[in-house]
């Protein structure tokens, strides 16, 4: 596995793979191509599908500022290795090609050319499965967060503080805005809403509803291209932060203890990468929302007390429970139905952990099964509920209500 340091990545929103894994490729090659007059980038598949939606064309056109840009959104022509597939092309004034870059945008921010596609870059982890890091931990009587230092070195600390730094940064924002996300849905925020309820809630709903409200904060602030923290990706970037704090809050944690389960939720994260897929467009929503709950799962359970294997059994279920889970943004938005995903996806990370903590940790399916088991699912899943917006909610959806003037959610 890689460090973490590329599970965790700090951008702006709404969609790592279709906002950061674009700019990150034309950033490159406008580097490499300072002297062309113009550039012309071809997106397909799921890009070309959901482009406009999740600001592809945007971020790509800001990249090579001031310099002219074509945007082709190609819906044909199918890509062999990957459905987040784009090619860049550099040229002279005479609009001739000088140069050319086929790119695939794999998730979470992640970007892989021809050549290296399919390879990990960078490994740093001896072990390839969450079976093996068990073991090993086990025999060194070592938890979670402590392998993940003996791998990445002492240095990952500051990192991960500025990661939680900026979460919370995140949050701050998001719940301090009202009116309306942009695109044609008219979304209105809600997270400030949903604290002002907490706060006048009954005790029993209180801590579910700051939850809410957590979560509904950085999903909106991604909504709108501000600042997030990838966890995994951009789409489910609210479920993670949102049960670190509230369990701090609960708990009056320091920073460091929160830290240290954002290092334990990272090896789910990049296992889950590794192994299977965090792309939407590769294996649905299961791949992004599921991964995030069960990341949110194994920190909740270590913040409570959790050993390892009580750790991996939340894990497990906080996937396990989100196996077949579509892709389908309305209008290609990542709004509806992705930021109620994020409020939602945070509760159940909670009763994952709450449901190990009261086990002996002993599970038959492990997560390296339930992550081979995502995988193959997303392969079954019809192209159209894999991040095109042409299926599942998104198309009836937009059939009942887009052009009617009616949309509220």
């Amino acid at each position: 596995m890689e460090t973490l340091r590329e599970l965790y990545k700090i951008g702006c929103g709404p969609s790592s793979s279709h906002t950061m894994g674009p700019r990150k490729a034309a950033d490159s090659f406008n580097r490499r191509y300072g002297q062309a007059s113009a550039f012309r980038a071809t997106l397909y598949g799921s890009l070309a599908a959901t482009g406009k939606g999740h600001l592809t064309d945007f971020t790509i056109r800001e990249a090579f500022y001031p310099k002219p840009v074509e945007i082709i959104f190609d819906n044909e022509t199918v890509m062999p290795k990957h459905p987040n597939a784009l090619k860049l092309e550099a040229m002279d004034q005479a609009g001739h090609v000088i140069g050319e870059y086929v790119i695939y945008s794999i998730g979470g921010g992640a970007i892989r050319d021809e050549e290296n596609f399919g390879k990990q870059l960078g490994n740093i982890y001896p072990h390839k499965s969450m079976t093996e890091i068990l073991q090993y931990t086990s025999q060194k009587r070592m938890l979670l967060w402590e392998y993940v230092e003996e791998c990445e070195g002492a240095g990952i600390w500051d990192y991960l503080t500025e990661v939680w730094l900026t979460m919370k940064e995140t949050m701050k924002r998001g719940l301090a805005k009202r009116g309306v996300l942009p695109g044609s849905l008219n979304l209105e925020r809600k997270a400030q809403r949903y604290l002002y309820k907490a706060e006048n809630s009954p005790q029993y709903l209180r801590r579910m509803n700051n939850l809410f409200a957590y979560a509904l904060a950085c999903a909106e602030e991604n909504a709108s291209g501000g600042i997030v923290v990838t966890a995994p990706t951009c789409g489910s970037c609210g479920v993670l932060p949102a049960v670190c704090r509230l369990v701090q809050e609960i708990c009056e944690f320091e920073d460091n203890t929160i830290i240290r389960a954002l290092a334990t939720a990272s090896l789910f994260g990049n296992m889950a990468k590794a192994n299977a897929s965090i792309s939407g467009a590769e294996v649905g929503c299961q791949g992004e929302i599921g991964v995030a709950c069960a990341m949110a799962a194994a920190a909740t359970c270590q913040l409570e007390g959790g050993d390892n294997q009580r750790i991996a059994y939340a894990a497990e279920m906080g996937l396990e429970h989100h196996l077949g889970l579509t892709c389908d943004p309305v209008d290609g938005l990542v709004q509806i139905p992705c930021i109620e995903r994020n409020a939602l996806a945070a509760s159940r990370a909670l009763d994952c952990a709450t449901y190990a903590l009261m086990s002996d940790g002993e599970h038959r399916v492990s997560y390296d099964d339930v992550l081979a088991t995502m995988m193959q699912t997303g392969k079954d899943m019809n192209q159209a509920y894999r991040e095109t917006a042409q299926g599942g909610l998104a198309r009836f959806f937009k059939q009942k209500f887009l052009g009617k003037g009616e949309i509220k959610k």
